[in-house]
């Protein structure tokens, strides 16, 4: 049954879109779809086996007479790569999906990502709707147009702007999901009070049952507003990676594979508040805060690996330049900063993770 809907509206340059919010709108997905599908045109629905064979039958039945083909993917960020964007070409050709049709991104983060990369450079553009199935993907990466794959040499660096046309977020999707992947978005969650919701890092911290839905329309609700003022990440959106320097860093050192990218996050936001304390730009005790909120929510705080490592692959990343990286800090909850930081700065890092 459809309860209540609430509707968000970003407004990044030349393409307005909406964000959808409400449980049970996958069971009236078609409908949804139809304003895009003006004639018999081809619409392929990107999943993987895991989301499929969970939420397949009531995706299938919510469609009702549209026509579509489940591209189903193996689950895992290694799909998130050339071979897998090969993969999703060689469907698109296979079922003539022309510039006119239509790409249904229907899982998480990673299904997102490449199914947004793909649709973005087929046939150089055709329409996307994200329909994301994950509380990280619901909060985050459904909703702003980055599309990415990711290649040997790092996370995300192969990949464009590209605004989906509608995003339909179902919160009743999340029941299923198991408890990793849950902490998983309660990271990013996390994230969005801490860079600009002092009120919503005060509800995350306070113990109390809260209101998945209503905590899914304040995130999105940040992101859009930042995201309509600055599409292309050159200046504010870039508050947004708050933590992510970091936990892209350990995502690549422990092989995309030993944490998820929430559990990296995590780390990373402990990492850039203890050295902004540290550089004496964060006030004291936010460090603290953070691994509070963050073990409250279950996510481990405390990073085992090198520091010299991390540094070294740091260097790689798009938001670093010679000898020096580009790091969001925070002042305090609820503000943060950018700062060019030099790598012998980062020295402290070794003291935060040992």
């Amino acid at each position: 049954m459809l309860k209540l809907m609430k509707k968000l509206t970003i407004e990044p340059e030349n393409n307005k879109y909406d964000i959808l919010i409400g449980g049970g709108l996958t069971e009236k997905i078609g409908s949804l779809l139809g304003q895009f599908l003006t004639e018999r045109i081809p619409v392929a629905v990107v999943t993987d086996e895991n989301v499929w064979s969970t939420h397949g039958k009531m995706f299938s039945s919510g469609m009702g007479g549209i026509d579509f083909e489940p591209i189903i993917m193996l689950p895992g960020e290694g799909n998130k790569s050339l071979d897998g964007l090969s993969c999703l070409y060689d469907s698109f050709a296979r079922m003539r999906l022309t510039r006119g049709g239509l790409v249904v991104a229907f899982g998480g983060g990673v299904i997102g990502d490449l199914c947004g990369f793909a649709a973005a450079t087929w046939m150089r553009g055709v329409r996307l709707a994200q329909v994301p199935t994950t509380l990280l993907a619901q909060v985050d990466s459904s909703v702003g147009g980055k599309t990415a794959i990711n290649i040997s040499h790092g996370k995300n660096l192969v990949g464009t702007f590209y605004q989906p046309s509608l995003v339909i977020i179902d919160p009743d999707v999340l029941s299923t999901l198991p408890d990793r992947e849950r902490r998983c978005g309660m990271a990013e969650v996390i994230k969005y009070g801490a860079i600009r919701s002092p009120e919503l890092f005060g509800v995350l911290d306070g113990g109390a049952k809260f209101d998945l839905s209503r905590i899914i329309y304040e995130c999105c609700k940040i992101k859009a507003e930042i995201v309509s003022r600055d599409e292309r990440d050159l200046g504010e959106r870039m508050l947004l990676n708050f933590g992510h320097t970091f936990g892209h860093a350990i995502e690549k050192n422990d092989g995309f594979g030993k944490y998820t990218h929430g559990e990296a996050v995590a780390f990373g936001m402990v990492m850039a508040a203890g050295i902004g304390e540290s550089l004496g730009v964060t006030e004291l005790g936010t460090t603290n805060a953070l691994r509070c909120v963050l073990a409250r929510h279950g996510l481990e705080t405390k990073y085992p690996g090198d520091a010299t490592q991390l540094a070294q692959i740091m260097a790689s990343d798009k938001k670093s330049g010679n000898g020096w990286v580009r790091l969001i800090l925070l002042e305090r909850i609820g503000k943060v900063l950018i700062r060019r930081t030099e790598f012998s700065e980062l020295e402290i890092l070794q003291r935060l993770i040992m």
